[in-house]
């Protein structure tokens, strides 16, 4: 019997039904091959969702990237000498054999007079994560986990164990470079972090917790994140598994670059609660050339210190909107003391470039060279102008000088009951304590200054942009606001706006 016409078409519509989804088959593995193909765009691993809410997506696959990319991430082993803590005696004073309680004392303490025996110093290990940026053997991971140390070791992929040198490190950014004797090393192909976008995949290679070669994956979750007490660093927010031992391993795009510095976590616990912090790996490799050339790192230093513009200081100074960074203190002997800017100038922009909150300019003026010449542009008094200052040269953290004690004095008060103030000139003593020509003290602060913040003993040095010294001058910048006024006052050690609406 021959097959009739309709039950040939059936079969040939199953073959080619059959040989339609190998090609797709085929097509879905052809996008993650494609993946590590170094011009191929990251789009054809990932389709965004769709109007109707369904989302297409193929999930990465990092075993190609581990395996290129994994022998360069090496383990870090630093050994530090702690001092050992003072020997004491078992009893804070010693006891008489002929006393009375001699006997008492010493059902407890066998020998109560006995002298201590001194304390050895004791050697802690810290272990970390680093990666290979030369073949000859130069090693980038973080300060703090290095800092201290006598003695490094760096342990490779194929179990070697070599000694490492310490070249150099910087605090600042908590990037540190070692040498380890070697050549014909893998090294890593650093990426550039600006290309990097808000929910692109990211891989880490490390040690958590000692447990060598480990590899974790996440997502980025923001850029630009701005820590306390680490102005120079714009960190790479991901939520990728990162933990004690991790600490200088390198963070991976997709396409196997080094993006980032695992750095820091964010915890409450002191393992990983999702939130992990890396730095960019430009910022990272321009400490390790400037180690490695010269031995330290050097930045501009413009000798301001500023303030974030709040939407309530933006309309004190009448800007259309909260931007720039706002100079609440010049520094005498700083680069910008002689260049004319001033306190309550709002920086906006930096060569041309956008300032756009406080938290950019430490970092966009640490990137220059000191003895380099840059131009500000500022809002001062309702009008930008451009302002060409050369820059100095950041140094280390001041030591602290410390303070006397002034004879206690009583000023003559005054009242402002509108603003809920009361206040006193300064004295000359005050005056030369804070360096400053006058200002006015805040005796108490009620109502409109207690909601606003303002404090007893604070120091009222200006108004929006007008210089306070005197009661006299106070009154006059007060009767010329508008409204909203922002007091520039010393607190302490610090300097700042503080908005009040009088309205």
């Amino acid at each position: 019997m021959q097959p009739s016409k309709g039950r040939f078409v059936n079969v040939y519509l199953r073959a080619a039904t059959i040989a339609t989804l190998t090609a797709t088959l085929m097509t879905g593995c052809d996008k993650i091959e494609a993946l590590f193909k170094k011009n191929e765009p990251l789009s054809t691993v990932a389709v965004p969702a769709k109007q109707d809410g369904t989302v297409q997506m193929l999930l990465p696959d990092f075993t190609q990237l581990v395996d290129r990319e994994g022998p360069a991430v090496v383990n870090i082993q630093a050994s530090r000498t702690e001092a050992a803590a003072p020997a004491q005696n078992e009893l804070p004073f010693p006891i008489p054999e002929d006393d009375p309680f001699y006997d008492f004392f010493r059902r407890f303490i066998p020998n109560p007079n006995a002298q201590p025996e001194p304390q050895q110093p004791s050697e802690s290990v810290s272990f970390g994560s680093g990666f290979i940026i030369s073949e000859d053997g130069f090693v980038l991971t973080n300060a703090h986990v290095v800092s201290g140390s006598g003695q490094i070791k760096v342990m490779l992929t194929d179990r070697r164990e070599m000694k490492a040198r310490l070249v150099g490190l910087d605090k600042r950014t908590d990037v540190a470079v070692l040498k380890i004797d070697a050549s014909g090393l893998p090294v890593v192909k650093p990426g550039n972090p600006a290309d990097l976008k808000v929910g692109e995949w990211v891989a880490a290679i490390g040690a958590p917790f000692g447990f060598e070669n480990s590899v974790t994956a996440g997502i980025v979750s923001a850029k630009g994140r701005s820590l306390p007490d680490e102005n120079y660093v714009p960190f790479i927010q991901t939520d990728v598994a990162i933990n004690p031992g991790n600490s200088g391993g390198p963070l991976f795009n997709l396409k196997g670059e080094v993006v980032g510095i695992n750095s820091q976590i964010y915890s409450r616990s002191g393992g990983f609660m999702g939130i992990s912090f890396a730095i960019p790996i430009d910022i990272a490799m321009n400490v390790a050339e400037q180690i490695k050339s010269k031995g330290k790192v050097s930045r501009g230093q413009l000798g301001v210190h500023i303030q974030e513009v709040t939407q309530e200081l933006a309309q004190s100074f009448g800007l259309k909107s909260p931007a720039g960074a706002l100079v609440v203190r010049v520094e005498p002997k700083g680069p910008a003391a002689g260049s004319g800017l001033e306190v309550g100038d709002i920086i906006l922009r930096l060569n041309d470039k956008p300032v756009a909150t406080s938290k950019d300019l430490p970092i966009m003026i640490g990137a220059f060279q000191p003895g380099a010449k840059v131009r500000l542009g500022v809002w001062r008094k309702g009008q930008e102008k451009d302002i060409t200052v050369t820059l100095g040269e950041l140094s280390g953290d001041p030591t602290p000088q410390p303070q006397q004690e002034q004879p206690q004095t009583s000023p003559q008060s005054y009242q402002f009951g509108r603003l809920g103030l009361t206040v006193a000139e300064l004295t000359p003593a005050q005056r030369n304590e804070l360096g400053i020509k006058g200002g006015l003290m805040v005796q108490k602060a009620q109502g409109v200054a207690a909601r606003s913040g303002l404090m007893h003993g604070d120091v009222i040095v200006g108004l929006n942009q007008t210089e306070i010294t005197t009661v006299a001058s106070f009154e006059k910048a007060l009767a010329s606001a508008n409204g909203s006024i922002a007091l520039l006052i010393r607190r302490m050690d610090n300097t700042l706006f503080v908005p009040l609406q009088i309205q």
